[in-house]
Protein backbone atom coordinates (compact mmCIF):
# COMPACT_ATOMS: atom_id res chain seq x y z
CA UNK A 1 0.00 0.00 0.00
CA UNK A 2 1.36 3.52 -0.91
CA UNK A 3 2.29 5.77 2.03
CA UNK A 4 0.61 8.70 0.43
CA UNK A 5 -2.70 9.06 -1.40
CA UNK A 6 -1.16 12.26 -3.06
CA UNK A 7 2.24 13.26 -3.23
CA UNK A 8 3.32 17.01 -4.63
CA UNK A 9 6.81 16.95 -5.66
CA UNK A 10 9.25 19.67 -7.04
CA UNK A 11 7.78 22.77 -5.81
CA UNK A 12 8.29 25.96 -3.87
CA UNK A 13 5.84 25.78 -0.75
CA UNK A 14 5.02 29.17 0.72
CA UNK A 15 3.20 30.17 4.14
CA UNK A 16 2.14 33.28 5.73
CA UNK A 17 5.80 33.07 7.15
CA UNK A 18 8.62 31.59 5.24
CA UNK A 19 9.19 30.23 1.56
CA UNK A 20 11.21 26.95 1.13
CA UNK A 21 11.22 23.88 -1.06
CA UNK A 22 9.74 20.91 -0.08
CA UNK A 23 7.71 18.04 -0.75
CA UNK A 24 4.02 17.61 0.18
CA UNK A 25 2.66 14.32 1.35
CA UNK A 26 -0.90 14.09 1.45
CA UNK A 27 -2.70 11.45 3.47
CA UNK A 28 -7.25 10.92 4.15
CA UNK A 29 -7.45 14.08 2.93
CA UNK A 30 -4.76 16.26 5.65
CA UNK A 31 -1.40 17.53 5.10
CA UNK A 32 0.57 14.41 6.60
CA UNK A 33 4.54 14.88 5.92
CA UNK A 34 6.95 17.77 4.62
CA UNK A 35 10.44 16.90 3.27
CA UNK A 36 11.84 15.87 0.32
CA UNK A 37 12.16 12.34 -1.03
CA UNK A 38 8.92 11.10 1.02
CA UNK A 39 8.13 8.31 -0.75
CA UNK A 40 5.55 6.44 -2.77
CA UNK A 41 1.88 7.40 -3.69
CA UNK A 42 -0.96 6.46 -5.50
CA UNK A 43 -0.55 9.73 -7.28
CA UNK A 44 2.18 12.10 -7.34
CA UNK A 45 1.46 15.85 -9.04
CA UNK A 46 5.09 17.38 -10.37
CA UNK A 47 4.94 20.98 -9.31
CA UNK A 48 8.79 21.57 -10.43
CA UNK A 49 8.41 25.51 -11.52
CA UNK A 50 5.47 26.45 -9.62
CA UNK A 51 4.65 27.57 -6.16
CA UNK A 52 2.27 25.63 -3.44
CA UNK A 53 0.11 27.21 -1.60
CA UNK A 54 -2.51 27.33 1.01
CA UNK A 55 -6.04 27.44 -0.88
CA UNK A 56 -7.87 30.74 -0.86
CA UNK A 57 -9.84 31.27 1.90
CA UNK A 58 -12.89 33.43 0.16
CA UNK A 59 -14.50 35.10 3.31
CA UNK A 60 -16.68 38.30 1.58
CA UNK A 61 -19.16 37.11 -0.98
CA UNK A 62 -22.76 37.01 -1.73
CA UNK A 63 -23.90 34.04 -3.39
CA UNK A 64 -27.22 32.40 -3.71
CA UNK A 65 -28.26 35.78 -2.07
CA UNK A 66 -31.34 38.08 -2.08
CA UNK A 67 -30.54 41.66 -1.45
CA UNK A 68 -32.84 44.18 0.46
CA UNK A 69 -34.65 44.98 -2.73
CA UNK A 70 -35.74 41.04 -3.20
CA UNK A 71 -33.26 40.35 -6.34
CA UNK A 72 -31.33 37.33 -6.28
CA UNK A 73 -27.29 36.86 -7.09
CA UNK A 74 -26.78 35.65 -10.13
CA UNK A 75 -24.76 32.63 -8.63
CA UNK A 76 -25.64 29.71 -7.18
CA UNK A 77 -23.46 27.56 -4.73
CA UNK A 78 -22.51 25.13 -7.50
CA UNK A 79 -21.68 28.12 -9.90
CA UNK A 80 -19.92 30.47 -6.87
CA UNK A 81 -17.99 27.63 -6.08
CA UNK A 82 -16.81 27.07 -8.86
CA UNK A 83 -15.95 29.77 -9.84
CA UNK A 84 -14.02 30.25 -6.78
CA UNK A 85 -12.33 26.98 -7.63
CA UNK A 86 -10.76 28.25 -10.31
CA UNK A 87 -9.67 31.21 -8.80
CA UNK A 88 -7.43 29.13 -6.11
CA UNK A 89 -9.66 29.35 -3.12
CA UNK A 90 -10.52 26.06 -1.37
CA UNK A 91 -13.21 27.81 1.16
CA UNK A 92 -15.50 29.77 1.11
CA UNK A 93 -17.50 32.08 3.76
CA UNK A 94 -20.80 33.53 1.79
CA UNK A 95 -23.34 35.38 4.20
CA UNK A 96 -26.81 34.10 4.87
CA UNK A 97 -28.80 37.45 5.01
CA UNK A 98 -31.83 37.76 7.32
CA UNK A 99 -34.59 39.34 5.68
CA UNK A 100 -37.08 41.11 8.75
CA UNK A 101 -39.46 39.35 9.88
CA UNK A 102 -37.34 36.04 9.57
CA UNK A 103 -35.86 33.91 12.37
CA UNK A 104 -31.93 33.15 12.86
CA UNK A 105 -33.10 29.32 12.49
CA UNK A 106 -35.38 30.23 9.50
CA UNK A 107 -32.42 31.72 7.36
CA UNK A 108 -29.91 29.23 8.63
CA UNK A 109 -32.43 26.34 7.17
CA UNK A 110 -32.61 28.08 3.97
CA UNK A 111 -28.91 28.38 3.41
CA UNK A 112 -28.19 24.92 4.58
CA UNK A 113 -30.69 24.33 1.49
CA UNK A 114 -29.11 25.88 -0.53
CA UNK A 115 -25.61 25.54 -0.10
CA UNK A 116 -25.11 21.12 0.90
CA UNK A 117 -26.69 19.94 -2.25
CA UNK A 118 -24.23 22.54 -4.68
CA UNK A 119 -21.16 23.63 -3.02
CA UNK A 120 -18.19 22.11 -5.01
CA UNK A 121 -15.91 23.55 -1.65
CA UNK A 122 -16.04 23.54 1.98
CA UNK A 123 -18.13 26.23 2.99
CA UNK A 124 -19.29 28.01 6.60
CA UNK A 125 -21.53 31.08 6.76
CA UNK A 126 -21.45 34.87 8.10
CA UNK A 127 -24.98 35.40 8.94
CA UNK A 128 -26.63 38.83 7.94
CA UNK A 129 -28.62 40.01 11.21
CA UNK A 130 -31.42 42.98 10.62
CA UNK A 131 -33.90 42.28 12.98
CA UNK A 132 -31.78 42.00 16.02
CA UNK A 133 -34.89 40.81 18.75
CA UNK A 134 -34.42 39.81 21.82
CA UNK A 135 -34.88 36.17 20.97
CA UNK A 136 -32.02 36.69 18.25
CA UNK A 137 -29.82 37.87 20.84
CA UNK A 138 -30.37 35.88 23.81
CA UNK A 139 -31.12 32.73 22.36
CA UNK A 140 -30.69 32.55 18.28
CA UNK A 141 -27.44 33.92 17.67
CA UNK A 142 -25.46 32.11 20.89
CA UNK A 143 -27.05 28.85 19.21
CA UNK A 144 -25.76 29.47 16.16
CA UNK A 145 -22.11 30.42 17.15
CA UNK A 146 -22.20 26.99 19.07
CA UNK A 147 -22.80 25.60 15.53
CA UNK A 148 -19.68 27.15 14.65
CA UNK A 149 -21.09 30.22 12.58
CA UNK A 150 -19.20 32.27 14.67
CA UNK A 151 -19.35 35.37 12.89
CA UNK A 152 -22.02 38.24 11.55
CA UNK A 153 -22.82 41.43 9.46
CA UNK A 154 -24.66 44.37 10.22
CA UNK A 155 -25.07 47.71 8.66
CA UNK A 156 -25.06 51.49 9.55
CA UNK A 157 -26.87 51.97 6.49
CA UNK A 158 -29.57 50.90 3.83
CA UNK A 159 -33.04 51.52 5.51
CA UNK A 160 -34.21 47.89 4.77
CA UNK A 161 -30.62 46.64 6.70
CA UNK A 162 -29.62 49.60 9.14
CA UNK A 163 -29.28 48.66 12.69
CA UNK A 164 -29.28 51.99 15.75
CA UNK A 165 -26.79 52.41 17.53
CA UNK A 166 -28.32 51.32 20.34
CA UNK A 167 -28.92 48.05 19.14
CA UNK A 168 -25.45 48.14 18.03
CA UNK A 169 -24.28 48.13 20.79
CA UNK A 170 -26.34 44.85 22.37
CA UNK A 171 -25.09 43.04 19.60
CA UNK A 172 -21.39 43.48 20.18
CA UNK A 173 -22.06 43.01 23.41
CA UNK A 174 -23.68 39.76 22.39
CA UNK A 175 -20.41 38.89 20.29
CA UNK A 176 -18.19 39.54 22.75
CA UNK A 177 -19.81 37.25 25.16
CA UNK A 178 -20.27 34.35 23.35
CA UNK A 179 -17.36 34.36 21.07
CA UNK A 180 -18.24 36.16 17.70
CA UNK A 181 -17.05 38.62 15.35
CA UNK A 182 -19.20 41.19 14.12
CA UNK A 183 -18.74 42.79 10.87
CA UNK A 184 -19.98 45.91 9.81
CA UNK A 185 -20.94 47.80 6.09
CA UNK A 186 -19.82 51.78 7.44
CA UNK A 187 -21.50 54.07 6.06
CA UNK A 188 -23.39 56.85 7.54
CA UNK A 189 -26.75 56.95 6.07
CA UNK A 190 -27.98 60.30 7.04
CA UNK A 191 -25.04 61.65 4.53
CA UNK A 192 -25.94 59.25 1.53
CA UNK A 193 -29.73 59.72 1.59
CA UNK A 194 -28.82 63.76 1.33
CA UNK A 195 -26.31 63.25 -0.94
CA UNK A 196 -28.76 60.94 -3.04
CA UNK A 197 -31.60 63.76 -2.30
CA UNK A 198 -29.85 66.75 -3.73
CA UNK A 199 -28.55 64.62 -7.00
CA UNK A 200 -31.70 63.30 -8.00
CA UNK A 201 -33.89 66.89 -7.88
CA UNK A 202 -30.99 68.21 -9.85
CA UNK A 203 -31.24 65.43 -12.50
CA UNK A 204 -28.49 63.96 -11.59
CA UNK A 205 -29.24 60.46 -12.05
CA UNK A 206 -26.49 58.90 -14.72
CA UNK A 207 -24.63 55.88 -13.26
CA UNK A 208 -21.54 57.99 -12.71
CA UNK A 209 -23.30 60.40 -9.93
CA UNK A 210 -23.62 56.81 -7.57
CA UNK A 211 -19.71 57.81 -6.61
CA UNK A 212 -21.16 61.05 -5.59
CA UNK A 213 -23.54 59.81 -3.48
CA UNK A 214 -21.84 57.80 -1.22
CA UNK A 215 -19.03 60.52 -0.21
CA UNK A 216 -15.69 59.58 1.36
CA UNK A 217 -16.63 61.41 4.51
CA UNK A 218 -19.85 58.72 4.70
CA UNK A 219 -17.06 55.70 5.48
CA UNK A 220 -15.22 57.92 7.80
CA UNK A 221 -17.47 58.74 10.13
CA UNK A 222 -18.71 55.46 10.32
CA UNK A 223 -15.64 53.76 10.57
CA UNK A 224 -14.79 56.10 13.50
CA UNK A 225 -18.37 55.86 15.37
CA UNK A 226 -18.13 52.00 14.95
CA UNK A 227 -14.47 52.01 16.42
CA UNK A 228 -15.89 53.94 19.31
CA UNK A 229 -18.83 51.51 20.02
CA UNK A 230 -17.32 48.94 19.65
CA UNK A 231 -13.83 49.98 22.13
CA UNK A 232 -16.42 51.14 24.50
CA UNK A 233 -17.69 47.86 24.97
CA UNK A 234 -14.12 45.96 24.71
CA UNK A 235 -15.53 44.15 21.47
CA UNK A 236 -14.09 43.13 18.28
CA UNK A 237 -15.57 44.62 14.97
CA UNK A 238 -14.26 44.37 11.22
CA UNK A 239 -14.81 46.95 8.93
CA UNK A 240 -15.37 45.21 5.54
CA UNK A 241 -14.48 46.94 2.45
CA UNK A 242 -12.75 49.63 3.35
CA UNK A 243 -13.00 51.95 0.57
CA UNK A 244 -10.65 55.50 1.52
CA UNK A 245 -6.91 56.14 3.29
CA UNK A 246 -9.18 57.94 5.91
CA UNK A 247 -11.02 55.05 6.75
CA UNK A 248 -8.08 53.12 6.93
CA UNK A 249 -5.84 55.17 9.14
CA UNK A 250 -8.94 55.22 11.52
CA UNK A 251 -8.73 51.78 11.93
CA UNK A 252 -4.70 51.50 12.31
CA UNK A 253 -4.94 53.88 15.11
CA UNK A 254 -7.27 51.99 16.90
CA UNK A 255 -5.23 48.85 16.33
CA UNK A 256 -2.18 50.79 17.90
CA UNK A 257 -4.40 51.44 20.82
CA UNK A 258 -4.52 48.02 21.57
CA UNK A 259 -8.45 47.42 20.55
CA UNK A 260 -9.88 44.74 18.39
CA UNK A 261 -10.28 46.33 15.55
CA UNK A 262 -10.05 45.11 12.14
CA UNK A 263 -10.48 45.78 7.99
CA UNK A 264 -10.69 44.77 5.01
CA UNK A 265 -10.17 46.16 1.32
CA UNK A 266 -11.26 44.39 -1.91
CA UNK A 267 -9.46 44.16 -5.48
CA UNK A 268 -12.04 46.93 -6.98
CA UNK A 269 -10.85 49.66 -4.78
CA UNK A 270 -7.28 48.75 -5.85
CA UNK A 271 -7.89 48.14 -9.43
CA UNK A 272 -11.00 50.45 -10.45
CA UNK A 273 -11.99 53.93 -10.34
CA UNK A 274 -14.59 56.24 -10.47
CA UNK A 275 -13.80 56.82 -14.08
CA UNK A 276 -15.41 53.69 -14.81
CA UNK A 277 -18.96 54.77 -13.86
CA UNK A 278 -18.34 57.32 -16.63
CA UNK A 279 -19.04 55.14 -19.50
CA UNK A 280 -21.17 55.25 -22.42
CA UNK A 281 -24.96 54.82 -22.05
CA UNK A 282 -25.32 52.73 -18.83
CA UNK A 283 -22.06 50.16 -19.06
CA UNK A 284 -21.01 52.34 -15.94
CA UNK A 285 -24.42 50.41 -14.25
CA UNK A 286 -21.33 47.21 -14.49
CA UNK A 287 -19.66 49.33 -11.83
CA UNK A 288 -21.91 50.08 -9.46
CA UNK A 289 -21.25 48.75 -5.94
CA UNK A 290 -21.12 49.99 -2.18
CA UNK A 291 -19.03 52.10 -1.44
CA UNK A 292 -18.06 53.17 -4.41
CA UNK A 293 -14.95 53.01 -6.72
CA UNK A 294 -13.24 56.09 -5.56
CA UNK A 295 -10.00 57.65 -7.64
CA UNK A 296 -6.00 56.53 -8.30
CA UNK A 297 -4.89 57.92 -5.11
CA UNK A 298 -6.66 55.56 -3.29
CA UNK A 299 -5.57 52.32 -5.42
CA UNK A 300 -2.11 53.57 -3.98
CA UNK A 301 -3.57 54.33 -0.18
CA UNK A 302 -5.21 50.60 -0.65
CA UNK A 303 -1.51 48.69 -1.49
CA UNK A 304 0.15 51.22 1.27
CA UNK A 305 -2.06 50.05 4.10
CA UNK A 306 -1.83 46.30 3.36
CA UNK A 307 1.73 46.32 3.23
CA UNK A 308 1.57 48.26 6.37
CA UNK A 309 -1.09 45.35 7.85
CA UNK A 310 -3.82 48.37 8.64
CA UNK A 311 -6.36 46.57 6.63
CA UNK A 312 -5.88 42.25 7.50
CA UNK A 313 -8.14 40.97 4.79
CA UNK A 314 -8.27 41.25 0.87
CA UNK A 315 -11.83 39.70 -0.26
CA UNK A 316 -13.45 40.03 -3.64
CA UNK A 317 -17.19 41.20 -2.33
CA UNK A 318 -18.14 39.02 -4.88
CA UNK A 319 -22.19 40.08 -5.71
CA UNK A 320 -22.52 38.74 -8.93
CA UNK A 321 -25.94 41.14 -10.78
CA UNK A 322 -26.27 40.08 -14.66
CA UNK A 323 -26.01 43.62 -17.26
CA UNK A 324 -29.72 42.41 -18.23
CA UNK A 325 -33.74 43.01 -16.02
CA UNK A 326 -32.81 40.19 -13.92
CA UNK A 327 -29.84 42.47 -12.14
CA UNK A 328 -28.61 45.67 -12.67
CA UNK A 329 -31.07 46.73 -15.33
CA UNK A 330 -33.86 45.40 -13.15
CA UNK A 331 -35.86 49.05 -13.05
CA UNK A 332 -35.78 49.53 -16.52
CA UNK A 333 -32.80 49.66 -19.92
CA UNK A 334 -31.81 53.23 -18.19
CA UNK A 335 -32.31 52.94 -14.32
CA UNK A 336 -31.27 56.29 -12.35
CA UNK A 337 -28.04 55.03 -10.19
CA UNK A 338 -30.37 55.29 -6.84
CA UNK A 339 -31.83 51.99 -8.13
CA UNK A 340 -28.86 50.13 -10.21
CA UNK A 341 -28.15 46.67 -8.17
CA UNK A 342 -25.18 47.43 -6.14
CA UNK A 343 -22.18 45.25 -6.65
CA UNK A 344 -19.54 43.48 -9.18
CA UNK A 345 -18.27 39.90 -9.56
CA UNK A 346 -14.69 38.66 -9.07
CA UNK A 347 -14.70 35.56 -6.81
CA UNK A 348 -12.53 34.24 -9.18
CA UNK A 349 -9.96 36.81 -9.66
CA UNK A 350 -9.24 37.95 -6.58
CA UNK A 351 -6.20 36.21 -6.14
CA UNK A 352 -4.89 35.92 -9.68
CA UNK A 353 -5.57 39.92 -9.75
CA UNK A 354 -2.98 40.34 -6.45
CA UNK A 355 -0.47 37.98 -7.72
CA UNK A 356 -0.18 39.48 -11.06
CA UNK A 357 -0.01 43.02 -9.80
CA UNK A 358 1.44 42.64 -6.35
CA UNK A 359 3.90 39.46 -6.62
CA UNK A 360 4.76 39.52 -10.03
CA UNK A 361 5.20 43.65 -9.84
CA UNK A 362 7.40 43.34 -6.41
CA UNK A 363 4.37 45.37 -4.16
CA UNK A 364 4.02 42.68 -1.89
CA UNK A 365 5.46 39.55 -0.90
CA UNK A 366 5.07 35.98 -1.50
CA UNK A 367 4.47 35.41 1.61
CA UNK A 368 2.11 38.60 2.27
CA UNK A 369 0.15 37.56 -0.74
CA UNK A 370 -0.17 33.92 1.22
CA UNK A 371 -1.67 36.09 4.50
CA UNK A 372 -4.11 38.20 2.75
CA UNK A 373 -5.77 35.80 0.74
CA UNK A 374 -5.82 32.66 2.43
CA UNK A 375 -3.94 32.89 6.41
CA UNK A 376 -5.16 35.78 7.99
CA UNK A 377 -9.07 35.09 7.18
CA UNK A 378 -8.14 31.41 8.68
CA UNK A 379 -6.77 33.04 11.85
CA UNK A 380 -9.79 35.86 12.57
CA UNK A 381 -12.95 33.45 11.29
CA UNK A 382 -12.10 30.47 13.63
CA UNK A 383 -10.50 28.34 10.92
CA UNK A 384 -6.54 28.67 11.71
CA UNK A 385 -5.99 25.44 13.42
CA UNK A 386 -7.00 23.56 9.97
CA UNK A 387 -7.06 26.23 7.40
CA UNK A 388 -4.70 28.68 5.52
CA UNK A 389 -1.58 26.97 6.05
CA UNK A 390 0.75 24.02 4.81
CA UNK A 391 1.52 22.22 7.93
CA UNK A 392 1.27 18.46 8.92
CA UNK A 393 -2.05 18.05 10.55
CA UNK A 394 -3.96 21.07 8.41
CA UNK A 395 -6.25 19.91 5.25
CA UNK A 396 -5.13 19.55 2.53
CA UNK A 397 -6.24 22.61 0.86
CA UNK A 398 -3.59 23.45 -1.82
CA UNK A 399 -3.14 25.48 -4.82
CA UNK A 400 -0.68 24.91 -7.01
CA UNK A 401 0.74 27.90 -8.93
CA UNK A 402 2.17 29.17 -12.21
CA UNK A 403 4.11 31.71 -12.38
CA UNK A 404 4.41 31.82 -16.25
CA UNK A 405 1.13 31.65 -17.61
CA UNK A 406 -0.36 34.43 -18.63
CA UNK A 407 -4.51 34.67 -18.76
CA UNK A 408 -6.18 37.26 -20.74
CA UNK A 409 -8.89 38.05 -19.02
CA UNK A 410 -12.85 37.74 -20.71
CA UNK A 411 -16.34 36.85 -19.14
CA UNK A 412 -16.55 33.99 -21.55
CA UNK A 413 -13.47 32.52 -19.84
CA UNK A 414 -14.36 32.97 -16.30
CA UNK A 415 -16.88 30.44 -14.70
CA UNK A 416 -19.72 32.69 -12.81
CA UNK A 417 -22.77 32.69 -13.99
CA UNK A 418 -22.26 36.13 -15.04
CA UNK A 419 -21.92 37.99 -18.68
CA UNK A 420 -19.71 40.50 -17.77
CA UNK A 421 -16.28 41.26 -16.14
CA UNK A 422 -15.25 44.56 -15.08
CA UNK A 423 -11.81 43.35 -15.82
CA UNK A 424 -12.61 42.45 -19.61
CA UNK A 425 -9.19 42.69 -21.47
CA UNK A 426 -6.83 42.65 -18.60
CA UNK A 427 -3.82 40.54 -19.01
CA UNK A 428 -2.65 38.60 -15.72
CA UNK A 429 0.48 36.88 -15.04
CA UNK A 430 0.66 33.53 -12.64
CA UNK A 431 -2.51 31.56 -12.52
CA UNK A 432 -3.55 28.64 -10.31
CA UNK A 433 -3.18 25.26 -12.25
CA UNK A 434 -4.13 22.81 -9.82
CA UNK A 435 -6.49 22.97 -6.46
CA UNK A 436 -7.31 20.25 -3.92
CA UNK A 437 -9.51 21.26 -0.98
CA UNK A 438 -9.51 18.40 1.51
CA UNK A 439 -6.96 15.88 -0.87
CA UNK A 440 -9.50 15.79 -3.32
CA UNK A 441 -8.41 17.43 -6.70
CA UNK A 442 -11.03 20.53 -7.87
CA UNK A 443 -9.38 21.53 -10.58
CA UNK A 444 -6.57 20.31 -12.71
CA UNK A 445 -5.24 21.70 -15.98
CA UNK A 446 -8.34 23.98 -17.05
CA UNK A 447 -10.82 21.48 -15.80
CA UNK A 448 -13.54 20.63 -13.24
CA UNK A 449 -12.93 17.71 -11.33
CA UNK A 450 -15.55 17.96 -8.46
CA UNK A 451 -19.05 17.88 -8.51
CA UNK A 452 -22.01 19.65 -6.87
CA UNK A 453 -22.25 18.58 -3.23
CA UNK A 454 -18.82 17.45 -2.40
CA UNK A 455 -17.67 20.67 -0.59
CA UNK A 456 -18.35 20.39 3.32
CA UNK A 457 -19.79 22.86 5.86
CA UNK A 458 -16.56 24.08 8.29
CA UNK A 459 -18.02 24.56 11.88
CA UNK A 460 -15.80 27.36 13.28
CA UNK A 461 -14.04 28.15 16.56
CA UNK A 462 -15.00 31.46 18.61
CA UNK A 463 -12.69 34.69 17.82
CA UNK A 464 -9.40 34.50 19.49
CA UNK A 465 -9.14 37.61 21.37
CA UNK A 466 -4.91 36.42 22.10
CA UNK A 467 -2.81 39.23 22.04
CA UNK A 468 -5.00 42.59 22.40
CA UNK A 469 -5.14 44.97 25.94
CA UNK A 470 -7.63 47.21 24.74
CA UNK A 471 -8.43 49.90 27.14
CA UNK A 472 -11.68 49.94 29.23
CA UNK A 473 -13.85 52.77 29.88
CA UNK A 474 -14.01 54.42 33.11
CA UNK A 475 -18.04 54.10 33.12
CA UNK A 476 -17.45 50.21 32.30
CA UNK A 477 -14.87 49.57 35.03
CA UNK A 478 -16.60 48.89 38.89
CA UNK A 479 -13.42 50.57 40.63
CA UNK A 480 -14.46 53.67 38.69
CA UNK A 481 -18.45 53.59 38.20
CA UNK A 482 -19.16 53.36 41.96
CA UNK A 483 -19.11 49.46 41.53
CA UNK A 484 -21.81 48.67 38.66
CA UNK A 485 -21.28 45.13 37.29
CA UNK A 486 -21.64 45.94 33.44
CA UNK A 487 -20.16 42.71 32.29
Amino acid sequence: MATYDTVITGGTVANACATFKADVGIKDGQIAALGLGLGDAQHVIDARGKYVLPGGIETHCHIAQESSMGMMTADDYFTGSVSAAFGGNTTIVPFAAQQRGQTIPEVLQTYDDRAAPKSVLDYSYHLIVTDPTEVALKKDLPAAFARGITSFKVFMTYDKMIVSDEKFLDILVMARENGGLTMVHAENNAMIKWMVGRLLERGYDAPKYHAVSHPAAAEVEAVRRGIALASFVEAPLLFVHISTDAGARAIAEARMDGRMIFGETCPQYMFLTADDLDRPGVEGAKFCCSPPLRDVQTQTDMWRHLNAGSLQLYSSDHAPYRFDKSGKLSTGDTPPFKTIANGLPGIELRAPLLFSEGVQTGRITLEQFVALTASNAARLFGMGHRKGAIAIGYDADIAIWDPEKTTQVTAAGMHDNMDYTPFEGWELNGWPVTVINQGRIIVDGGELKAKAGDGSFIPRKPFDPTGFLPPRAPEMAQATNFGAKLF
